[in-house]
């Protein structure tokens, strides 16, 4: 049974920082895209970012780019998401994919993890 198991989140103030991690069991995903995605209050979900399997290349939401760090490690089966110089508007369910078939598009990812909670207070 595959798993993608998210840690990490929680509520941090604007201009704070955390680091969200997302394990993988059940198979390894060292070939294949992984990416984050969230969810906003009332919101539909959004791309984030994503890395090649070799972790050479990261793609970024433009609402992201510069503040959040995407990488990944096979050996662990696990990736991560450094996110810097938090705003409000970051406060969303935070989704790790994997087994994808695109970078930006959720609709190429075949598995999900359940979610972790960040909220940005101001």
């Amino acid at each position: 049974q595959v798993q993608l198991v998210e840690s990490g989140g929680g509520l941090v103030q604007a201009g704070g920082s955390l680091r969200l991690s997302c394990a993988a069991s059940g198979r390894t995903f060292s070939t294949y895209p992984r990416a984050w995605f969230r969810q906003p209050p009332g919101k539909e979900r959004e791309f984030v970012a994503a890395v090649s399997w070799s972790g050479v290349s990261t793609y970024y939401a433009e609402s992201v780019k510069g503040r959040f760090t995407i990488s990944r490690d096979n050996a662990r089966n696990t990736i991560y998401l450094q996110m810097n110089s938090l705003k409000p508007e970051d406060t969303a369910v935070y989704y790790c994919a994997a087994g994808g078939t695109s970078y930006r598009d959720s609709r190429g990812y075949d598995y999900w993890g359940q979610g972790t909670q960040v909220t940005v207070s101001s």
